[in-house]
């Protein structure tokens, strides 16, 4: 081997300390997932006025919510499929192009039925993006730190939704800008994709090989506990918090909370209470995993269940105390996100990985956050966005139950997927 073709890094290396440039991974797959849970939170914040201007209900404009989230799991499995055998950088960055320019038609479209259509293409485009991101982390730093890495990677969700809910708020009677305010950055977010380096690429050369999965392989997936328990608690989770953060700019008025004002408030409480959240539970997955096999489904489902009766408490107490409470709740509800998404990479093996976390984003939106919204508009209709938020609540607490349930499997699932490791990689120079 010529001079200047390093060796691969040695399999101990790869096990105990991060590959090299999984700081520079970390740091554009972060922002890329900011911008994603802007768009999203965006159509949360301007959700009335869009209803307003085309002339439809609120039972109505959850299916933006459900059209997205469609698309989203439909086709999260296809390139999870495909980011298990071809490069998954050109993945990534082919669909935040195709999310952001959709999100920037989001604001331009002259019918409602196709705003529908433009929500479909981000989640084809999100869909490029969601199952295999988590994989390239975990791909390039160890078992041990993986919690607080991803902890650190899914701190963009309070952090963009926070934006999202800001500027749309900023820009509720202009909502039309809010979306086209996300093109410049996704586009070059999506272009900077192209030139990033690829786990077990060499300089020069293409990948080294990895274990190509079997259809044994991927049908094996329902057979780890841990990770189909963990599939069914985050469903629940989603079928919850991801209706309650759509309608909740506007179950603040319904309180009698002004939108322009009210609604930067609780971005504000997301961004500071859920980002310390993540990265806490994150860190205490991490800490408590020498003393707690299970710690990451511990830490998850204690959390949840405390969150639960902190949310009902929202309902009832009255405002401006309403916001200390929901600032508790939030912080309880986002504990679990760093957790949660560390066990589905500790507990399936690299050659499945992308798809695992595919087949998840599914399961969690099919049976979760694509059906809640309508749900939670309808019961409005009937009644009210507070009885509405109460009847969805209850799956926070199924979700706690079900994260302490699999925490006695952990250990066992997470020492069966140890087999594979990943290899070193480094960037590949232009002849």
């Amino acid at each position: 081997m010529s001079s200047d073709v390093p060796d691969p890094v040695p399999l101990a290396t790869a096990r105990n300390e991060p590959l090299p440039g999984a700081r520079a991974a970390l740091a554009l797959l972060l922002l890329i997932n900011l911008m994603n849970y802007v768009d999203r939170q965006i159509l949360s914040a301007v959700e009335k006025p869009i209803g307003e201007e085309f002339h439809v209900s609120a039972a109505a404009t959850g299916w933006l919510a459900t059209a997205f989230l469609l698309a989203y799991m439909v086709f999260s499995p296809i390139f999870g499929v495909m980011a298990d055998r071809v490069r998954r950088w050109a993945i990534v960055g082919g669909g935040v192009i195709v999310w952001s320019l959709a999100s920037g038609g989001s604001g331009a479209v002259p019918t409602f039925a196709m705003l529908i259509g433009m929500r479909l293409l981000i989640g084809i485009g999100e869909a490029a993006y969601g199952p295999v991101a988590p994989t390239l982390l975990s791909d390039m730093y160890p078992v041990a730190t993986r919690g607080k890495i991803l902890a650190w990677f899914n701190a963009a969700i309070p952090v963009g939704s926070a934006l999202g809910y800001v500027i749309g708020g900023l820009f509720h009677d202009h909502w039309h800008w809010a979306f086209y305010l996300t093109v410049p950055p996704g586009i070059i977010l999506g272009v900077w994709c192209f030139f990033m380096r690829e786990p077990g690429q060499v300089r020069g050369q293409m990948p080294a090989a990895k274990p190509r999965a079997t259809t044994a392989d991927y049908l094996a997936l329902f057979r780890i506990p841990s990770y189909t328990i963990n599939c069914a608690a985050m469903t629940a989770m989603t079928f919850a918090l991801g209706g309650i953060a759509f309608f909740m700019p506007r179950y603040l008025e319904s309180r009698g909370q002004a939108p322009g004002h009210a609604t930067p408030i609780f971005g504000a409480i997301i961004v500071v209470s859920g980002l310390f959240a993540t990265i806490l539970g994150g860190m205490t997955g991490d800490a408590l995993r020498g003393r707690f096999p299970g710690s990451y489904f511990l830490v998850s489902g204690v959390s949840m269940l405390i969150g639960f009766p902190m949310f009902l408490l929202i309902l009832v107490t009255p405002f401006p105390y309403a916001w200390g409470v929901l600032f508790l709740a939030v912080f309880c509800l986002f504990f679990n996100t760093g957790p949660s998404n560390t066990v589905l990479a500790n507990v399936t093996k690299p050659s499945v990985r992308a798809t695992a976390f595919a087949l998840n984003i599914f399961v969690i939106h099919a049976f979760g956050d694509a059906v809640s919204p309508p749900v939670i508009g309808w019961v409005a209709n009937r009644w009210n966005m507070g009885i509405a938020f109460m009847v969805v609540s209850v799956m926070i607490a199924v979700s706690g139950v079900l994260w302490l349930i699999g925490a006695k499997y952990l250990h066992a699932d997470t020492e069966a997927a140890g087999t594979e490791e990943p290899r070193g990689f480094e960037v590949i120079l232009p002849h």
